[in-house]
Order: structure tokens, then sequence, then C-alpha cells
């Protein structure tokens, strides 16, 4: 059974798990700005938490495409203070942290955070998987080419869900050589990807299962749902759930996602229609 040890709780994929999004930036591109005070992040983690999520991740840094770039100084700044007091008031939660970065890694695990969620898979910081496993905390690898800056330039690929599948066994044995025991795959949609590609990807999703890891599913409020639409991120709840419900028939372990409610439902529908 793929399990992963989150400073000393483990938490198990028996059964699919939620994360749910906490975004301290000023310009994500659904709930930019929303989480602007410690008391409007501490009321939405409560809420996730009530909802049902398994793991909290708090991003400081907004990764979609074009996103302006943001130091390492300003990330620290955002990300410590609301991180030490979500620790504080919510101790026995799993709080991940989405940065690519192994100085904001080591800071926030540090503090308590249990994960890092890594866009790049160590691409854009080569001291990172040295953090995570001095740590020794589980570590989502996403795939993607380029920069959150430049990603939308590298979307040609012969076979995408080939050259994912080689791309996650070279991250996948990094990791192993660098210590790091517990990993997670996430096929990044919307990372160097077309509209087209996504799809692929979504409709090929079981293929990570040969790599022998938990697979993370993040398709919420995502351009792949809303521009098919021609509608607005604000729209796409229902979107979300239909995707996310197909992710777990493809062998999703784990979705990441802004509304923990509906995808906790998801997950709880998916087990009574398959685990009967």
């Amino acid at each position: 059974m793929k399990s992963i040890n989150c400073n000393g709780k483990l938490i198990t994929f028996e059964s699919p798990k939620v994360m749910g999004i906490l975004n301290i930036t000023p310009n994500s591109f659904f709930d930019g700005g929303l989480h602007s005070s410690l008391e409007k992040i501490e009321q939405q983690t409560e809420k996730m938490l009530t909802e049902g999520a398994d793991i909290i991740d708090v991003g400081a840094y907004s990764t979609q495409p074009n996103a302006p770039f943001v130091t390492e100084e300003e990330e620290l700044q955002r990300i410590l203070p609301v991180l030490k007091h979500l620790v504080n008031q919510f101790p026995n939660a799993v709080f991940s942290v989405d940065t690519f970065r192994a100085e904001v890694a080591k800071q926030t695990l540090d503090l308590g955070a249990a994960i890092i969620n890594d866009v790049s898979a160590g691409n854009l910081d080569d001291k990172m998987m040295q953090v995570v496993s001095s740590f020794k905390a589980p570590y989502i690898m996403m795939h993607m080419k380029g920069t959150p800056q430049n990603m939308q330039q590298f979307t040609n690929y012969d076979d995408v869900m080939h050259e994912m599948i080689y791309y996650f066994s070279e991250k996948i044995n990094q990791a192993q050589q660098n210590g790091i025991i517990d990993v997670i795959i996430d096929p990044g949609f919307g990372f160097s990807k077309t509209l087209d590609q996504n799809y692929e990807v979504l409709n090929k999703l079981e293929l990570l299962q040969n790599l022998d890891v938990p697979v993370l599913s993040a398709l919420s409020r995502k351009s792949m749902i809303y521009k098919f639409f021609d509608t607005t991120p604000q729209e796409a709840l229902n979107g979300t759930s239909v995707l996310n419900t197909i992710s777990l028939i493809k062998g999703a372990n784990l979705l990441r996602v802004h509304d923990v409610k509906q995808a906790v439902e998801c997950v709880k529908l998916y087990k009574k229609a398959y685990e009967n």
C-alpha cells in the first residue's frame, strides 16, 4: 500500500486523499488576494480542514503562466509568518509548502511543514533534493519544462506521456539517490502543455501507476476547463469535479483543489461506485 510519512504521521493512499490549496499570493489565477490577512488565512484553513482536507498546501509564489517573478526574500516574507501561525493554530494538520526554492523549503520545514511540493522537481534549484532528504520529508515532483514564466513555449512532444514517464523515471531515481524516501508525482496539468495535451495526459493517466508511487492530480479550476468552455475560473467548479472524478477512475491518489467539500464528495462517490 502506498503511504507517506509526514512528521511522524502516516498518510496512506488505500483511499484517495484531498489536498486543499491555500494561496497567500496577491495574483493567483483563481483566489489571488483573497487570503490577505492572518484572520482570513486561518478561517480558510479551518474551513478546508473541517470539510475533510488531509493536507493543506501553502504557496507564496504564483506559478500560473506568465506570472511575475518573485524574489526569494519576498517569498520567505510572505510564507514564514503565515506558516508559523498555522502550525501553532492547527498542530495536528499536515502542511505542504509549494515552492521550488531550497532555502524556502528548509526554513518552512524547520517551522513544521511536512511536505515539499516542487513544480520544477529540483530543476530550478539543485540543492532542493538535499534539503528535502535532510528532513526526511515527502517530496512532490511535478512535470514541467522551463520556468513558470516561459513554460508555455515548451509544448513540443513526440509523445507527451512517453516523455513524461521517462522524465519521472529519471526524477524518482535522482530523488532516491539523494535519500528521499517518499515521492509523489504530479503530471503538471497546464504546465508546458497545450489544452489537447492536457486531455491526452488525463486520458492516459493510469500509465503513471507503473512508476509505483502515489500520483497527484491538480486540475482545480484550470484553463483546460474554463478555456474549453470559454468561461472563467470562477465558473469552473463543475468541470473540476468531473475531471477530478476521471482522475480518480484513472488511478489518482491525491487531488489538489481549491474546493475541498466538492472534492471529498468526488472521492466518497468514487469509493462507493468502485470499491464495493
